[in-house]
């Protein structure tokens, strides 16, 4: 499972309160995924047998002088122009595709930057990236960063993004036609014998072939470490002394990554909705399991007091809305629904447990999921339901994926070694997925075994990020976040030297923009003052 993103779905199409993007509700942009497939694809891991001395491993600092064989990208000069969107400009950076081989060829990666607004003196670049990994930072910074952060910041940052290599726009991965997606996003995750066992695993090996055979290159080298290796080359062509950086949720582990390796050239740097990086990828996937759980049962609680909650009335408990939820999902399993789809498409167990689990994510969807479970329930219309699925997917109305959910594999699988090897492996783990949550534990185990027939072997381990000199930096955490724990957001501050923990009690996936003036303020403070809070804050 393990997903690493932070697009939250939206009711409205106007752009959330939060700087982190929203997905309205159109075809596409929310975020989840059928708790099967792709949040298996979000998946990443390390062989649950990790050693705890691996985990303890930190990740060390690059040399401070450039290698020669680099100096050409760090002294390349971009070349902007305008790109379609009113008041941004945009280039393209190169970087070797091999940094151990620099000579081999380059890669080609998009930047976009909004130049500060004024008044006041400018502090240089602030460097976004909303998550994933596979979100577009460029996509984020015209749709939402470069006219939704508070006006302060923008007035003195030039707001700048990069989408990372093999997303987006920067030579972008590739693995299954549409049609062919809508195949695999469909497969059943809960396997309830040894021929649907066959099925699911022959999915996840198609969509791995898929990405093999369309970007065999790419693949190797799409590490978080490379994407980080490019921001420092992007901050020197920016002209900056020190990266300033705004990074949610997988963003916090690119984040981190860079600080690690360059931590003289770490500045002002905010990492909220944290990632652990030490922890192997079994522990990583039980605890978002974990982290999903707790969100749902405060959906409950909230949905049973309302008059329009289809899983139970008043005075219902969140552990029976939760059985009546996973019983309908096992209705699901055995008859899908119409959706009303120009495709053909019914919404079964896996898209439905997709739809719900992205609404998991903010707490302004809550009415939205009750909506779109109630039609299913009682009209037996999924269409809510998988218009939930495919914002999470990135599925437009022609039935076109986004590349979000191929880069996100390709990113995951090569960053950490797969969490399970075998079906065996699922089988003996489930017991403790299901302990964890009743109702998505069993399809998040399955997800868990997506990087297991990856292609290309992983480049990565578990490993602390300490990155020891560097400026103070800021981990945010959610006390309620389904998708990024809290407990990783404490350890990821206990590990970096010079980290200062703001602690959001609170609901959602991330805290910074999501109306929390306490939160809100001291992020500001922040980036404009460079005045971190005290070692622990907390903000409700």
């Amino acid at each position: 499972m393990y997903i690493r993103r932070t697009l939250r779905p939206n009711r409205s199409r106007r752009p959330s309160r939060s700087p982190w993007p929203s997905s309205s509700f159109r075809a596409s942009g929310v975020l989840l995924a059928a708790a099967a497939l792709l949040i298996s694809a979000c998946s990443s891991g390390s062989s649950s047998t990790a050693t705890t001395s691996t985990a303890g491993a930190a990740l060390a600092a690059l040399p401070r002088s450039t290698p020669s064989t680099l100096s050409p990208y760090y002294e390349q000069k971009l070349t902007w122009r305008t790109c379609g969107v009113p008041g941004f400009e945009c280039a393209t950076m190169k970087a070797p595709l091999d940094y151990a081989k620099p000579a081999s060829g380059d890669i080609k990666l998009a930047v976009a930057r909004k130049k500060a607004t004024g008044p006041g003196e400018r502090l240089g670049s602030l460097l976004v990236n909303p998550g994933g990994p596979g979100g577009s930072a460029v996509n984020y910074l015209q749709s939402y960063a470069g006219i939704g952060y508070p006006p302060e910041v923008r007035a003195r940052y030039d707001m700048v993004a990069v989408d990372p290599r093999g997303v987006a726009r920067s030579e972008p991965v590739e693995c299954l036609t549409g049609r062919e997606m809508d195949t695999y996003t469909q497969t059943d995750t809960t396997p309830d014998d040894k021929k649907e066992t066959g099925q699911l695993v022959d999915a996840y090996k198609k969509f791995a072939e898929g990405c093999g055979q369309r970007s065999p290159d790419l693949l190797r080298h799409v590490s978080t470490v490379e994407a980080a290796r490019d921001m420092d080359i992007l901050r020197a062509t920016l002209g900056d002394q020190k990266l300033t950086y705004a990074g949610a949720s997988y963003g916090t582990f690119l984040g981190a990554t860079y600080a690690g390796l360059f931590p003289d050239r770490a500045g002002r740097m905010v990492l909220d909705g944290a990632i652990d990086p030490s922890l192997p990828a079994r522990k990583l996937n039980q605890d978002q399991t974990a982290g999903f759980e707790t969100a749902f049962q405060s959906f409950a609680k909230d949905c049973v007091r309302q008059s329009d909650c289809p899983l139970g009335g008043e005075g219902a408990s969140p552990d029976q809305v939760g059985k009546n939820l996973k019983a309908f999902f096992q209705q699901l399993d055995k008859t899908p629904i119409p959706a009303g789809d120009a495709d053909g498409r019914k919404v079964g167990e896996a898209l439905a447990t997709t739809g719900v689990i992205a609404a998991m994510y903010d707490q302004a969807a809550w009415p939205q999921l009750r909506e779109a479970l109630t039609a299913a329930m009682k009209e037996k219309d999924g269409a809510g339901l998988l218009a939930l699925s495919d914002s999470y997917y990135e599925r437009d109305a022609n039935g076109k994926y986004a590349n979000l959910m191929y880069a996100n594999a390709a990113v995951n699988c090569l960053d950490l070694p797969a969490a399970f090897s075998t079906p065996d492996q699922v089988e003996k783990a489930l017991p403790a997925f299901e302990k964890t949550s009743p109702v998505f534990g069993a399809g998040l185990a399955w997800a868990s075994l997506n990087c297991a027939y990856w292609p290309v072997r992983s480049t990565g381990e578990p490993h602390r990020i300490e990155a020891k000199g560097a400026a103070p930096i800021l981990v945010v955490g959610t006390t309620r976040d389904p998708a990024t724990p809290y407990p990783w957001a404490q350890a990821l501050a206990s590990q970096l030297s010079s980290a200062r923990l703001l602690t959001y009690v609170g609901d959602g996936h991330t805290a910074y923009g999501r109306g929390s003036t306490c939160v809100d303020s001291t992020i500001n403070r922040y980036l404009l003052q460079g005045t971190p809070p005290p070692k622990e804050k907390r903000c409700s």
